[in-house]
């Protein structure tokens, strides 16, 4: 097995971690934080996947992907500031 799917898989099992986070979070600032680290796995798996199957579609996805996490996060964290 590609040492890459092992990782992907490793990091799936993360993801279901952080998703209860999300989930069972007593704050918003912990489901904003667990949503975050959600995102970022899925970001890193997508760039495992497209190293194993050696598919850049995959990382320019991941890239963009990425990049709009980035400014959903930053609009929830001003959302809970109050500055919405």
């Amino acid at each position: 097995m590609n040492p890459f799917m092992i990782s992907a898989y490793l990091l799936i099992a993360f993801m279901v971690v952080s998703v209860s986070r999300v989930a069972l979070g007593p704050y918003p600032q912990d489901r904003v934080v667990g949503l975050d680290t959600t995102n970022m796995l899925v970001i890193v798996t997508m760039i495992m996947l497209g190293v194993a199957f050696e598919n850049v579609i995959l990382i320019d996805v991941a890239i963009v992907y990425a990049i709009l996490s980035y400014v959903a996060t930053l609009y929830l964290a001003s959302y809970l500031e109050g500055r919405s």
